[in-house]
This record gives C-alpha cells, sequence and structure tokens, in this order.
C-alpha cells in the first residue's frame, strides 16, 4: 500500500463502533491515518478522536499517534502482551496490532478487513 509514493510496512484496519473508518499505517516517515471515503460519506461518522476529525486527508506523524499509542495496554497486562506474543515494547505498533482488537471504548484495531 502507499500513499502519495511513501511506503507502508505494517498497516491496521481501524475500527470505530465495528465500522470501517480507515487504515493506521506505518511508514518510511513514521505513520499515517486515512480515513475511508464510504465512511466519511456515512451519517452516522463519528472521528477516532479529537485529533483526528474526519476529512479527506492523509493525517501524517513521526511517532505513533497519541490516541492509538493511548489504546496500548499498560502495566501488568502490557507484560503479559509482551510475553505471551514476544513483542518488544519498543514495537507500539507492533503492540497496537496484537493487543487492540477488542479494545474498551469504540474503536478497534484489526489485522484484516472485517476480521473480529
Amino acid at each position: 500500500m502507499e500513499f502519495e509514493g511513501k511506503s507502508s510496512y505494517r498497516f491496521a484496519y481501524v475500527y470505530i463502533q465495528n465500522e470501517y473508518a480507515g487504515i493506521l499505517s506505518e511508514t518510511d516517515n513514521g505513520y499515517s491515518f486515512v480515513y475511508d471515503d464510504e465512511y466519511i460519506k456515512s451519517p452516522t461518522a463519528k472521528s477516532v478522536s479529537l485529533t483526528l476529525p474526519i476529512k479527506n486527508k492523509v493525517y501524517e506523524s513521526k511517532i505513533l499517534f497519541p490516541f492509538f499509542d493511548g489504546l496500548i495496554p499498560e502495566g501488568w497486562l502490557l507484560s503479559v502482551v509482551t510475553r505471551n506474543w514476544k513483542i518488544d515494547r519498543k514495537d507500539r505498533f507492533g503492540l497496537l496490532l496484537a493487543s487492540c482488537k477488542d479494545s474498551i471504548g469504540d474503536v478497534s484495531i484489526r489485522t484484516e478487513r472485517g476480521a473480529l
């Protein structure tokens, strides 16, 4: 997957209340997030966060967007995730992919579109 010539290494499908909302990608320059065109047109569409309002644009960041980073478990649960899935604590995107499939709250992260 590419956004304007930038390669994506890993990507995740972002769902809001079990409705596909967009794609979060790890890129050469950090991270990007873009809302799905159909989701933007939906009358029930909600933004992922206040810092990522619904717009037809690619959001980019050198670090994992704070909202998505905040979904990653902390404390003893983070230790369980890193130990069981053998993911380095510094691999924030890997932790997000492994542990946020069924997050508390409206937003979930999936490795496949439509997968639960």
